[in-house]
């Protein structure tokens, strides 16, 4: 199954590449908010620092091997027969990894009133996550990049909106348990800032998305 080793490569390079591509404009949109406020001199020091040790450290290593969880998953799924059964357990197996390196939920406190909602959102997120990758891996035809894939995977336009606009709603749904109480995030400082660059950092990386699909199907 050559396909599959091909198809694997080609999706880790392009998640991987989206991911450092969120790091560094998480980076610069905590810069501007920390340059909007009167007395964020005071914490900027603090939260450049926790942002740049965690986004060198935990952020990069959690991602990455949230990645690998999703793509390994999406292969024995399909190495072993793609049943419903066998998606159902792979979801049940591989779910408390993903959820111990999911960046959202790590950064909240598990004694939280909404911590619950946040696990099931992010479970929520990966079996979204798990069906997105095996449509990929499955493909057969000769494609060359990850813009061939894409059009291989998802056949139209709109089928790949649909799709991308479901993992989107699940990402938003993360921001907003956040938002609505921000006393869930184990921050000792600059809770405020940490949620106003997320939620740009969200409309941004939407907008990048969606504008993606356009020249992928053009």
């Amino acid at each position: 199954m050559d396909y599959l080793e091909r198809n694997y490569s080609i999706v880790k390079e392009r998640m991987i590449f989206q991911m450092e591509n969120s790091l560094a404009l998480g980076r610069k949109l905590i810069d501007s908010e920390l340059d909007t406020g009167i007395l964020n001199f005071i914490v900027r020091p603090i939260v450049k620092a926790f942002y740049d040790y965690w986004a060198q450290h935990d952020a990069r290593k959690g991602t990455l091997k949230q990645i690998n969880i999703s793509l390994e998953a999406g292969k024995k799924l399909l190495l072993n027969g793609n049943s419903e059964a066998g998606f159902n357990n792979i979801i049940e197996e591989n779910f408390p990894n993903f959820l111990k390196y999911d960046q959202v939920t790590y950064q909240c406190s598990k004694h939280h009133k909404n911590y619950e909602k946040l696990k099931i959102n992010s479970k929520d997120t990966f079996i979204n996550y798990l069906k997105e990758v095996k449509t990929f891996l499955e493909v057969k035809e000769d494609v060359k990049d990850y813009g061939d894939l894409c059009r291989a995977a998802f056949k139209t336009k709109e089928i790949a909106t649909s799709n991308l606009m479901k993992q989107l709603e699940l990402t938003e749904n993360g921001i907003k348990i956040i938002e609505e109480d921000p006393s869930i995030l184990s921050l000792p400082t600059g809770k405020k800032i940490i949620i106003k660059a997320l939620r740009k950092g969200f409309e941004v990386t939407k907008d990048e998305f969606i504008e993606a699909i356009g020249d992928t199907y053009i």
